[in-house]
């Protein structure tokens, strides 16, 4: 089969500008100029005859006939990634892990130094992601993630990592200098105690877990009496908002350990299980030994995790001053 395409250089120089919305965004992706990209742009409009980019310079915007070539574009050039990647020696370049971004933050980046440590010779190269499981993000080898049910036995692409626990969490000055009691559950649904409830856009339901997890059953959730405290955009922002003393954060254990056993947040009711399970989503289940080696690396990391407290802080520590 004869394939009349136009040059790559041309399509790849266009599917990066059109995804990414500028040319110069595009240039430093491919490492050339913007002027070089510009040139490759007008090449593939000459060669198909039309307009892919109106606007100015500054403000491009896709032509109608655009909109329907990038996606088709980055799938294929996406495909042809993960084919080189999967025929490639695997034993050389960087591994690509992507995370969730304050999995990144809280969890792993605060242990990679032991991994680096100990395998040297293993570039680890970090990328954020919000990706659910099954939804490996393209090129990466790895993608640590959560998904709602625990991974079956069959699937080897997916290994267990742990389970996810939820529990409320403040830092023990907003504990002590509040003039509210704190002593149950029922007490966050106090008007002192609901305008300072921290919640994450990109988690909204975590209160109604935890309630839900912790069997607990107050009057109304806080979220949909809209009296709520306020919202941040990613957890990491939440949990110092938290350890400020800003208000009172649910949050799982993993993210908050670490804050915890410093003393920088308090527990007051413990932790229980949300239902969520985090786990390793490789891209390849074939035997591949830098992957293997990162892999069991971080299984061993969260076996180390220690337990969440299940019983409620000391009683000293939400007393009154």
């Amino acid at each position: 089969m004869s394939y009349r395409l136009p040059p790559l250089g041309a399509l790849r120089a266009f599917e990066a500008a059109a995804r990414l919305g500028r040319m110069t965004a595009a240039a430093h992706e491919l490492c050339v100029t913007p002027g070089a990209v510009s040139r490759q742009v007008r090449q593939l409009e000459e060669h198909l005859g039309i307009t892919l980019f109106d606007g100015t310079k500054a403000r491009p915007t896709l032509t109608p006939a655009a909109r329907v070539l990038q996606p088709v574009l980055s799938h294929a050039f996406a495909q042809m990634a993960d084919a080189v990647r999967e025929v490639s020696d695997s034993s050389r370049g960087p591994l690509d892990v992507a995370c969730l971004s304050t999995l990144t933050v809280k969890w792993l980046l605060p242990r990679l130094f032991d991994f680096q440590a100990r395998y040297p010779d293993i570039d680890v190269r970090l990328r954020t992601s919000e990706a659910d499981a099954g939804n490996t993000p393209q090129r990466s080898d790895l993608a640590i993630t959560a998904q709602a049910t625990p991974p079956h036995s069959e699937d080897t692409g997916l290994q267990h990592l742990f389970i996810e626990h939820l529990g409320p969490v403040l830092s023990p000055h907003l504990a002590q200098r509040s003039t509210a009691p704190l002593q149950t559950p029922d007490d966050l649904c106090s008007p002192a105690w609901q305008t300072l409830l921290l919640r994450t856009r990109t988690r909204r339901n975590a209160w109604a877990m935890w309630w839900a997890a912790a069997h607990a059953e107050p009057p109304a959730l806080p979220e949909a009496q809209g009296s709520a405290g306020p919202e941040f955009e990613h957890y990491y922002f939440t949990l110092e908002a938290a350890v400020r003393g800003l208000g009172i954060a649910v949050a799982p254990w993993h993210l908050v350990m670490d804050d915890v056993q410093a003393g920088r947040l308090v527990a007051p009711w413990g932790f229980v299980e949300s239902g969520y399970h985090y786990v390793l989503q490789r891209r390849t289940a074939q035997p591949q030994p830098r992957l293997d080696t990162f892999c069991a690396w971080m299984r061993e990391q969260a076996q180390a995790n220690p337990q969440p407290p299940k019983q409620p802080l000391p009683q000293p520590l939400l007393e009154r001053p």
